[in-house]
């Protein structure tokens, strides 16, 4: 679906609030799901055109890469970071929304203060003509879907492992090409914006009403409310005081109750064995949500996943001596590595001998793994999520 057309009067407005936008992401290291909401609510936009902007920042920051190519074959010197927010914001018009070269050209000029007007014109009128002229010729996958190179390739090679040779590269540039889409808004029941695919990790984890959960890295309180909402008692953990507050923040606001602590989730300080389960949703690298975090794929450093692999074991670990006997553990991230799914599943069974057993994994739409255990959600109108559930013995 194409999004909101701006109305006449404010197209060049709207351009100029997205490139402030878009200089302050990438050259003031500002997060764009915080940033663009403040921008709007300090303009006077109508609807239309501050749904606009968040396509357009949103849209030319996920596409960067792709954007810069269109570009830079037709730039003889280095830009300012203005003309080049405005450069890749008119390269995103043109060939990802469809916009007709007039007015995404005569707009987007308008929104360049200063000498930088006249290379912003030049460059976007060539490349409007070259896209006129036939299909785009990429250098290879990861500049046509506009990724670093190691995300393309640890996906593909980390699916290929998991679904083997004839399914992984397949499901991989599916995933890829599905995580360059605009994320969808899902609201629960209770009035929760949450996605899909997080909503569904609660219902995984099995508790019964009464029983007692315990999460261990809960903010901002999603997956602690929706048990809370189903019956179970939840008892929220988080490592920070303004995440926890956020957790209550959010609990108060729905009318859940649980309990709250601060507490530093790899040395909890709750009785050993008090749980009938507990979820660990840990830290992860978010290569499963990229589509809803539209700067992160140029954040992730290249040894995020073994990283946070290490920091996930050892909360696995630490949340395993909560659990009752019978009871579970669900460890859950929003990410597809096999460095932070299947390895650390393997590496808590291995440290953990015979005090756990391994449960198999949910059903569909869950994709069960190599390893009988961990299982993953793809990306479609969801998140990326890896999910295992254990047995303390």
């Amino acid at each position: 679906m194409s999004p909101p057309s701006p109305t006449a009067a404010t197209g060049s407005a709207s351009r100029r609030l997205a490139i402030e936008a878009m200089v302050r992401i990438e050259r003031g290291g500002a997060y764009a799901n915080l940033l663009v909401p403040e921008l709007l609510d300090r303009s006077d936009l109508a609807p239309a055109d501050r749904h606009f902007v968040t396509e357009l920042v949103y849209g030319a920051t996920r596409m960067r890469r792709a954007c810069d190519h269109l570009v830079d074959r037709f730039l003889l010197d280095r830009v300012e970071p203005q003309v080049r927010a405005a450069l890749r914001l008119g390269a995103y018009q043109l060939a990802f929304l469809a916009t007709p070269a007039h007015a995404a050209l005569d707009a987007t000029v308008g929104a360049v203060r200063g000498r930088g007007r006249s290379v912003v014109n030049a460059v976007l009128r060539r490349v409007a003509a070259d896209l006129d002229a036939g299909p785009v010729v990429w250098p290879d996958l990861a500049t046509e879907l506009s990724y670093p190179d190691w995300i393309v390739q640890q996906l593909t090679a980390d699916f290929t492992a998991s679904f083997g040779p004839d399914r992984g590269p397949g499901w991989a540039l599916a995933t890829l090409r599905a995580m360059n889409d605009p994320a969808t808004t899902t609201v629960r029941a209770d009035g929760y914006i949450q996605d899909e695919a997080s909503q569904l990790v609660a219902p995984a984890i099995g508790a019964a009403p009464g029983e007692l959960v315990i999460d261990l890295c809960a903010a901002p309180g999603g997956k602690a409310t929706a048990l809370a909402a189903a019956g179970a008692r939840v008892v929220a953990a988080d490592l920070r005081p303004g995440r926890a507050r956020l957790i209550r923040a959010n609990a108060d606001r729905l009318g859940h109750r649980l309990g709250l602590a601060v507490a530093d989730g790899t040395r909890p300080p709750f009785r050993a064995g008090s749980a009938d389960h507990v979820l660990v949703d840990a830290p992860c690298s978010g290569l499963g949500s990229l589509r809803r975090r539209a700067d992160a794929r140029w954040r992730i450093e290249a040894d995020a996943p073994a990283r946070l692999a290490r920091l996930q074991t050892d909360l696995v670990l630490a949340g395993l001596d909560l659990v009752r006997p019978g009871g579970t553990l669900t460890y859950s991230v929003c990410t597809l590595t096999r460095a932070e799914g299947p390895e650390v599943v393997a590496a808590v069974l291995a440290a953990a001998g015979d005090r756990v057993e391994p449960l198999a994994p949910p059903g569909p739409p869950w994709e069960p793994l190599d390893d009988g255990v961990t299982a993953v959600l793809l990306p479609s109108d969801n998140d990326g999520m890896t999910l295992a559930r254990l047995r303390r013995v």
